[in-house]
């Protein structure tokens, strides 16, 4: 700021220096044209804006100026009165708080946020309590304000708003997911593989791979699967499948004949069932679409060497970077005693500790 004055003051005595060597009459001329300019000014704003600086450099100016000229200047007696008690009220004035409660922290913000999403049968109140549990006192109205504000429902009309998403993961324990994947062979006959996923563990049976999968056949496997899961079969409650027409009645009325529904997907949308869809991407890409396949045999036991390191030796981030058949409660070994164990001549890799 104290630049920019004393550059508005160098600037000035450059102009008057640049008027003495003007005769009187280009002085009038110029004064003319710049009234007329300050005219057509003031017509399009009677009130410019002036900063600090403005207004110290034309009080000292004006003050040079004869008294009937005065009153027609930007800066009158009346404005330098009133710039004088604007000054004078900012020094003496105290900073007011601003009316109403603080604002919370943005952290505190997101906490509510995701207490409300996270829980959709929360109400206010509920959140209002869990928040004080953790050591934070927040009022109900805040919440509301909040929650409001991010574009969340109330908790009655926030509870029923259930997407596929979140009935998969709330399902997720007692959900098996069942798909078909093909492959074409080096002679480009295509080949079917069926498997069936258990999507709370993420562990895949690979249930028979075929050139012609009828509906017999497929319902010939959906028993096999159930002899496969014995007694263990009474934890699943769903089972998630496409509209295939190789999924017949009777397919069906295997598993509801041991009391697991059938979740038909609607049409064209494998995101429906994604956790089937994602293991056939994951086995394309890691296994199938980087060997060549004879024929049926020898995909039954690519997929089955496959299947057997993805459940047993491939980490999982779903499953906080396990395998489905890890020990959750495993021993750190020494390094010096891990050894590597190729997996289809060296295509997968797994590493297990020396006998």
């Amino acid at each position: 700021m104290a630049l920019r004055l004393l550059y508005l003051i160098f600037t000035r005595l450059l102009e008057g220096l640049a008027l003495l060597g003007r005769s009187h009459r280009a002085k009038d001329i110029e004064i003319l044209v710049l009234r007329h300019e300050v005219a057509v000014l003031r017509r399009r704003s009677p009130k410019p804006h002036l900063s600090w600086a403005d207004r110290a450099l034309l009080s000292a100016l004006t003050r040079r100026l004869p008294t009937w000229l005065r009153h027609h200047r930007l800066v009158t007696p009346t404005t330098l009165l009133t710039w004088h008690r604007r000054l004078v009220t900012r020094k003496w004035r105290q900073p007011t708080a601003k009316p109403g409660r603080p604002p919370i922290p943005a952290e505190l913000q997101a906490l509510i946020l995701r207490l409300a999403r996270d829980n959709p049968s929360w109400g206010y109140t509920r959140i209002q309590g869990e928040l004080r549990r953790l050591g934070h006192r927040v009022g109900a109205s805040t919440i509301r304000r909040l929650l409001r504000t991010a574009g969340l429902p109330p908790t009655p009309r926030r509870a029923d708003e259930h997407t596929w998403t979140q009935f998969l993961r709330t399902q997720a324990e007692g959900l098996l997911a069942c798909d078909f994947f093909h492959i074409d062979t080096i002679a480009l006959r295509r080949v079917y593989a069926f498997f069936v996923m258990e999507v709370h563990s993420r562990t895949v049976h690979l249930l028979g791979v075929t050139t012609n999968p009828t509906g017999t056949w497929v319902t010939q496997q959906a028993r096999n699967l159930l002899l496969i899961l014995g007694e263990e079969a009474d934890r699943f409650g769903y089972l998630i499948r496409d509209r295939d027409a190789k999924f017949t009645a009777a397919f069906d009325a295997v598993f509801t004949a041991s009391d697991i529904r059938i979740l038909k997907t609607a049409p064209q949308a494998p995101r429906m069932n994604a956790y089937a869809e994602r293991f056939v991407r994951t086995a394309r890409a890691e296994c199938t679409d980087r060997i060549l396949v004879y024929d049926d045999q020898h995909l039954r036991r690519v997929l089955d060497r496959y299947t057997a390191h993805y459940n047993a030796g491939r980490a999982h981030r779903a499953l906080q970077l396990r395998a489905p058949l890890d020990d959750p409660n495993i021993l750190p070994f020494p390094t010096h005693r891990i050894r590597r164990c190729k997996i289809l001549g060296g295509l997968l890799n797994e590493y297990h500790p020396a006998a």
